[in-house]
């Protein structure tokens, strides 16, 4: 036996008693005659005393010890009321160095997040028996088993699917892995169990989820992992979007309150439509606790004989700046131009309800006006205008122009969550090489007959498809799913699929819904970006035992690494240079 019990069990109820004691060597003071050692668990820290120095000839800091002796009272003076053992000592009475820590140490322990994420994540070991990393690890745990916990009670039922699998349209580059048995061909990792949960609807599990590994060949963000990261994965048959919205919500709720130090909006959540949330925020994720609303201008301008607005989508708002020094406006314009803006007009309210800026001698008084009207700006606001020729450019602009004015202003309310879904996304978008495409994924139902597909604009289809987003992150993506046939073919047919592509790429889900599929509809909240947001973070790497770098490496394990020809050979490979 190496311990009796975990460090953070010992406190005063244990005085008199002999345990045994086990842990890292955390710090070494030897203080002439009496030496105090601290070791650490995941539990707690204890303190040791011992009067024979002799026990430091084989010590270091970071090794692993087990110790034997009586607890016993620290004087009044010498407690410390941050640790739960703070008022006693454990004396020793035997010692055995388990483990020698041997080489100096790249960082101290306790100082691990100043380190660059590099050298932490080099030396991950280390790092993790930092106390922040511990919580990590034990609210990522408590989450799960929450979830898991909450869903059982709501009749669904966990299932592993494959990890092997086929290529899959989810909107990202697929990690391909080669098959030695059959040569030329390749398995894909899951982006997404979308296919298979589909199917086990198919198959009768009635509501599935899983907390599914998810493999996605995406370049990392600080808000998103490379590789590969883990979402709440859940399909229910015979359900309506409500459905679904009522019982992610219902998790929300249980989660947060148990698990975030942050207030949050219960259910239900507001619905924002997409068209809205672009021309509102910006954005389809957008942050709600910014206080500030844009407004579609195109009304305002639609006979301006300012050029820069003719034929545009333009977005505006009214805020408050008038304190703010002219580098404020200045690098506002430096951050336009430098995303591709064709500048960024701004005008200030006057105590007498004139405008004053470069572009009024370029509007009518008319104008005016009605941009006053429409962006509600009172006296001393400043109204910011953005204008492109492109709809999703402009918005895009001016919902950075949002956050980082919001930003700036301390116009974010960062004390609390706020949780919203979007609602009535673009079934199609017209792609980078001009093509159309689907804007999310192709399994979702369209709110459209077969006679409105062969008639109308593909670009005003609406999706029954949704997400639910805080604090500007998306959190989850869903969907009512489509299961007639005929539709499929058709949506498919209108980006360029013919039907035995369809039967060659997804020829399971396709014959499937010819045996009889139930009405069915799903979501996936994104695991670490909950955690992120129970926390209040904003490197999601922190809730991850073991993740790559910024750069996608593991800088733990030295990968990606070569592969020697032996193994190439194998598996009927050759690479180019």
């Amino acid at each position: 036996m190496y311990r009796t019990m975990m460090l953070g069990q010992v406190d005063e109820k244990l005085i008199g008693q002999s345990v045994q004691l086990a842990g890292w060597v955390k710090t070494i003071r030897d203080h002439g005659g009496i030496v105090f050692i601290d070791i650490r668990d995941k539990s707690g820290v204890v303190q040791l005393k011992t009067n024979d120095d002799s026990l430091l000839t084989s010590l270091s800091k970071e090794s692993v010890i087990s110790a034997t002796g009586k607890i016993v009272m620290r004087s009044q003076e010498t407690f410390n009321p941050a640790i739960k053992s703070g008022k006693v000592d454990m004396e020793i009475e035997s010692m055995q160095v388990l483990s020698k820590a041997e080489h100096a140490l790249p960082f101290e322990i306790d100082e691990s997040l100043k380190t660059s994420e590099e050298v932490r994540l080099k030396y991950r070991y280390l790092d993790l028996r930092n106390s922040y990393m511990q919580k990590m690890l034990a609210l990522r745990d408590n989450v799960a088993f929450a979830t898991r916990c909450f869903l059982r009670e709501k009749g669904f039922t966990e299932v592993a699917t494959p990890i092997l699998t086929v290529p899959s349209p989810e909107g990202a580059r697929d990690y391909l892995v080669p098959s030695r048995v059959h040569k030329g061909k390749f398995y894909a990792l899951p982006q997404a169990p979308q296919q298979f949960k589909q199917l086990l609807m198919c198959g009768g599990v009635d509501k599935y989820f899983q907390i599914a590994p998810c493999f996605r060949d995406e370049d990392p963000r600080a808000d998103r992992l490379a590789g590969d990261f883990y979402q709440i994965d859940m399909e229910m048959s015979f359900a309506t979007r409500d459905d679904v919205f009522a019982v992610v919500e219902g998790l929300i709720e249980e989660l947060f309150s148990k698990y975030s130090k942050f207030p949050f909006n219960k259910g239900p959540f507001r619905r924002i439509a997409y068209k809205e949330a672009m021309v509102k925020y910006g954005t389809d994720k957008p942050d709600l606790r910014n206080s500030i609303v844009m407004s579609g201008l195109e009304d305002v301008f639609a006979n301006t004989p300012f050029k820069a607005f003719q034929n545009k989508t333009i977005e505006g708002f009214a805020v408050n700046a008038s304190d703010q020094p002219r580098s404020f406006f200045d690098k506002l314009q430096e951050l336009m131009l430098s995303e591709g803006a064709g500048g960024l007009a701004w005008v200030r309210v006057l105590e007498d309800g004139s405008l004053k800026g470069p572009i009024v001698k370029f509007i009518t008084q008319e104008e005016c006006e009605a941009l006053k009207l429409k962006t509600g700006a009172k006296i001393g606001d400043d109204i910011f205008v953005i204008a492109d020729d492109s709809a999703k450019k402009c918005y895009r602009l001016a919902g950075l122009l949002r956050s980082k004015v919001g930003e700036q202003l301390g116009l974010i309310d960062k004390t609390r969550t706020e949780f919203a879904w979007i609602v009535d996304f673009p079934m199609f978008e017209i792609d980078d090489m001009g093509k159309l495409d689907f804007c999310h994924n192709p399994f979702n139902k369209p709110n459209a007959t077969m006679q409105m597909l062969q008639t109308c604009n593909p670009l005003d289809i609406v999706a029954d498809q949704y997400d639910l987003v805080a604090n500007g992150y998306e959190v989850a993506s869903g969907a009512v799913r489509n299961t007639d046939k005929d539709i499929m073919l058709k949506l498919f047919e209108m980006v360029g699929y013919d039907e035995s592509e369809i039967k060659s790429r997804f020829g399971a889900l396709y014959t499937a819904f010819q045996y009889g599929a139930p009405p069915h509809a799903g979501v996936a909240p994104g695991f670490e970006r909950l955690l992120m947001l129970m926390l209040g973070i904003t490197n999601i790497r922190d809730v991850v035992a073991f993740p790559l770098n910024s750069k996608a490496q593991d800088v733990l394990m030295n990968g990606p690494i070569e592969i020697g020809e032996k193994q190439l050979r194998e598996l009927h490979i050759k690479l180019r240079s």
